[in-house]
């Protein structure tokens, strides 16, 4: 591939890039991602991803956020310490409307 050739590939990858939209359908947390230690910074953190956050309680060292996205309610369970998702569990009512 010649230089030319791999600077356009270049300019098109970047610039397709910047075409997604701000905040958009591609954006989630996992499990294993970084979101904070404190009720503020995970709220900000699950907020910036799409997700309304409905209720967060701190208990035995572990942060329990119950958010909703995209019509599905899911419990996310954030280590106190670390600031990583331990878990994310879709609400059992979510489960049994995709089971049917």
């Amino acid at each position: 591939m010649s230089r030319y050739s791999k600077s356009v590939l270049f300019a098109v990858i970047v610039t397709a890039s910047f075409a997604l939209p701000a905040g958009g359908a591609f954006a989630a947390v996992t499990v294993g991602d970084k979101v904070g230690t404190t009720e503020e910074d995970i709220r900000a953190a699950l907020t910036d991803e799409g997700y309304v956050v409905e209720e967060i309680e701190i208990e035995n060292g572990e942060v329990e956020a119950e958010v909703s996205r995209d019509g599905q309610e899911i419990e996310v369970v954030v280590d106190g310490e670390s600031g990583l998702i331990l878990e994310m569990e879709l609400d059992e009512a979510d489960k049994d409307e995709d089971e049917d």
